[in-house]
């Protein structure tokens, strides 16, 4: 049913999560029933964590989804009052992140999304104008037309995070301009009505996500590194407390084995946020029509009560053979 710890070593996690057949029948019965996530209000998690609690509660898990922001998701994992996290953007929340693992609280299981990357983002026309790098934010005309203003996310976020440093230090200019955060829809109402204007903005951009299917949009160069390395490509990771790896063996290897390419979440995100579907009806949708990736999620993972997983999870969800 859905509703809206000891410390273990990663080499430990990966011993439990490398040998299934070893712990599955014995160690599944006791495993908790609860597997409780945070979810920020931004969409892919949003879908995303939907789509991983249709999975544990057809295997006969009971999942529970908080809206929460980076920040307190981090410490809530510190403090064990979550059990997973699958929104983990590095190296934009890096701060948090390697603050966490000190603490020996959570286990990282990896990056569950390929080509994701962050960045400044501005409509085609004003990349086509001259404004093509991050440096260019620095000209005094081009400010001008951008009203030194950078729309971002919700004061707290990873993206902001990073912004607010920009400012303070003055990086590429940008030490007299202010953010305007407000929340992921907040964010692209205000680039929506700038592109249907014509109007020059520049906002934090990032993929997956529907706003590079649905605008003309372009990424700055980052000459100085200021998203991470490699133009702003991230990692999205997969994290659980510790004490959920090490309670929790068969939940885990689940969570492990969830991985998407950029596309496989951007239409995720374009079915929940823009076509304003539920998240559970996209999250269903992508089940079904993807069976291979989703047999392949479950490989070595059984039910709560130790019973092959793929075969419940086909007939509770109405999946096709793969």
């Amino acid at each position: 049913m859905k509703a809206r710890n000891r410390p273990v070593t990663l080499a430990l996690a990966g011993a439990l999560l490398a040998t299934p057949l070893a712990w599955s029948a014995a160690a599944l019965a006791e495993e908790p029933a609860q597997v409780r996530f945070s979810v920020p209000a931004w969409p892919g998690v949003t879908v995303k964590s939907a789509l991983a609690g249709q999975l544990l509660d057809a295997l006969g898990y009971e999942t529970r989804q908080q809206e929460l922001g980076s920040t307190i998701t981090y410490e809530a994992l510190t403090q064990g009052e979550l059990d997973a996290f699958l929104a983990a953007w590095l190296p934009a929340q890096q701060a948090m992140f390697d603050a966490t693992m000190e603490k020996g609280a959570i286990v990282d299981l990896g990056n569950n999304v390929e080509g994701a990357r962050l960045g400044f983002a501005v409509p085609t026309y004003v990349h086509e104008a001259g404004v093509t790098s991050a440096e260019d934010l620095a000209d005094e005309d081009i400010a001008e037309k951008l009203d030194r203003t950078i729309y971002s996310i919700e004061v707290g976020s990873g993206m902001s995070d990073t912004l607010n440093e920009a400012v303070e230090n003055d990086t590429y200019g940008l030490g007299d301009w202010k953010l305007s955060e407000t929340s992921t829809p907040g964010m692209l109402s205000a680039v929506d009505s700038a592109i249907d204007r014509e109007e020059w903005i520049v906002f934090a951009g990032w993929t997956p996500h529907w706003m590079n299917i649905e605008y003309d949009v372009e990424y700055l160069t980052d000459t100085q590194d200021m998203w991470g390395p490699d133009g702003g490509r991230s990692d999205v990771r997969t994290l659980v407390t510790s004490d959920f790896a090490d309670s929790s063996p068969n939940a885990t290897r689940l969570l492990d084995q969830l991985s998407f390419t950029a596309d496989d979440q951007s239409a995720m995100i374009r079915g929940f946020s823009y076509e304003e579907r539920e998240p559970e009806a996209v999250a269903l949708d992508w089940i079904r029509a993807n069976p291979g990736k989703v047999q392949a999620f479950l490989e070595g993972v059984t039910t709560r009560d130790g019973e092959p997983g793929w075969p419940v999870v086909q007939q509770a969800l109405d999946v096709p053979d793969a």
